[in-house]
């Protein structure tokens, strides 16, 4: 059979780079499609990876079997279509099946991730080794062919990665992203089909290529219309505000399916979730009753515990650092949010915006920070309640928002590392939930000097729910031998895997 005929270097190296880059605007939007049914975990970011990964190597492996046994001119327009198809029918598999798979399950994380980016990543996976065959035509240049090729669709996933990352998922949706990508991918399959003339036979047909056109205007129709788990998609959430129909000012701020805060626009004094009551007493015991305090909160979501302070606590100094900029406008929008000179917001991670604090500048921290239902590892190590413990006057409070399950093994640890940087701690959990077997909120609390455990169980006392105040000899025999996690080692997301 005679040789294919070589492709034109420059047009070699476009085709690898963008093919590459495409499979990797996948695999990050990937990860933010499935995030509001699944979570955003380590768990759900490896399933992507390895999922992303596993496509990479089996299209790579196929598209060279299919280079040795056909000519690679017929096979790289319809991989490019296929991959435009694929890709357009991203969005409805995704969100349709999410709906079906909701959870945090292994198997559920795994087809979810499989049903974002396997199938479009395989068939664009395909197209370097193709090309690397038809830049073959001098063998004496093999090795100049196949690193040239090799470092441009690295290149290409770097620029992909880079653009995604900090332009595309901050310009718009992730579904005009994944459907803009399909346009594209369609425009380059038919364009390279036109300049080699020449294509797999059914494609070259005009029913051929008026079904694949039908298929791909179908799938990004149904990408469009496909149901949406989102009023607002910001760079790190998928977010909702829905009206709570038992009480007319209520609102509840969905972030990534999680009930995150809830919020009464005519009542700030109103707590709705047990564990912000429990925030709510601890910060009532401050000082003298409607005394004003200066608090930093790690952390903001619906702003309900600002909210409370400054409606209880009247000229009170406040500042919220908040990771995500967008969900505070929406808080603003839809939730009723004044910020001013007394409510201050900074946008930013967590840790940074607690260590830009001055020494002994605050009379309560308040730690209630999540990625999905997890503690971001950083905010939960050693270095962290050390900083906390800078910034708090010697009678200041730390209060820590902790979510864990069965068999608890990273509240342990966390209790465990806060006390290494505390003298005085207690933890608030609901009565029984050490032999239950859901996971529930604990609430961390911390001073260097000693807490006043019996103002603080005659608050919790007020609240809605039975509660647990546990310290002293039943507290250290809970922590047990659990180890203190530290910047160097911080295995939260396995700690709650159980």
């Amino acid at each position: 059979m005679e040789s294919p005929r070589a492709l034109p270097s420059a047009l070699a190296t476009a085709l690898v780079f963008f093919a590459s880059g495409a499979v990797l605007v996948l695999e990050i939007v990937a990860l933010r499609l499935v995030g509001p049914y699944v979570g955003v975990t380590l768990q759900v970011s490896s399933s992507v990876i390895g999922l992303a990964l596993a496509a990479i190597a089996y299209g790579t492996w196929v598209g060279g079997r299919l280079a040795d046994k056909y000519d690679p001119r017929v096979l790289l327009a319809p991989a490019l279509l296929l991959g435009a198809i694929t890709t357009g029918l991203t969005l409805p598999l995704v969100r349709w099946g999410g709906e079906l798979l909701r959870g945090g399950a292994a198997p559920a994380v795994l087809m979810l991730a499989a049903l974002a980016v396997f199938l479009p990543a395989f068939l664009l996976s395909t197209i370097t080794p193709m090309t690397v065959k038809l830049q073959l035509g001098d063998l004496r240049r093999t090795g100049e062919v196949v690193g040239r090729l090799s470092s441009f669709g690295t290149l290409g996933a770097i620029t992909a990665t880079l653009g995604t990352g900090f332009i595309f998922v901050a310009a718009m949706p992730s579904s005009w992203i994944v459907l803009t990508l399909a346009g594209l991918l369609a425009v380059a399959g038919f364009a390279l089909g036109w300049w080699l003339r020449r294509s797999v036979s059914e494609v070259g047909k005009p029913r051929t290529r008026a079904v694949l056109v039908t298929i791909g205007l179908v799938g990004a129709g149904l990408g469009a219309s496909a149901p949406t788990p989102c009023d607002v998609e910001t760079a790190y959430h998928c977010a909702r505000v829905e009206a709570d129909p038992q009480r007319s000012g209520g609102r509840t701020l969905y972030l990534n399916s999680a009930r995150h805060s809830y919020v009464d626009l005519t009542d700030p004094t109103h707590l709705e979730f047990a564990y912000v009551q429990w925030l709510g007493a601890l910060i009532d015991i401050q000082k003298s009753p409607a005394a004003p305090i200066d608090a930093l909160h790690l952390g903001g979501g619906g702003f309900t515990v600002p909210n409370y302070v400054a409606a209880t606590r009247p000229g009170s100094n406040q500042l919220v650092v908040e990771l995500d900029g967008a969900l505070v406008d929406l808080d603003r929008r839809d939730l009723g949010l004044r910020t001013g000179p007394q409510l201050r917001t900074r946008v930013g991670d967590a840790r940074v915006g607690l260590g830009e604090q001055p020494d002994r500048a605050y009379d309560v921290v308040v730690g209630d920070a999540f990625g999905h239902l997890v503690v971001p590892w950083h905010l939960a190590t050693r270095e962290m309640a050390d900083d906390v413990s800078r910034v708090l006057r010697d009678n200041g409070l730390y209060a820590q928002n902790v979510i864990d399950y069965p068999p608890h093994r990273f509240i342990r640890a966390e209790l465990a590392t806060v006390a290494a940087a505390f003298p005085h701690i207690a933890v608030i959990l609901p009565q029984g939930a050490l032999s239950g077997d859901i996971g529930v909120n604990f609430v961390i609390v911390a001073s260097r000097t000693a807490l006043p455990l019996d103002q603080m169980r005659n608050h919790l006392d007020l609240v809605d729910e039975p509660v647990e105040l546990m310290s002293g000899t039943a507290l250290n025999d809970l922590i047990g031998d659990a180890r203190v996690l530290t910047d160097d080692y911080a295995p939260v997301d396995q700690l709650l895997a159980g």
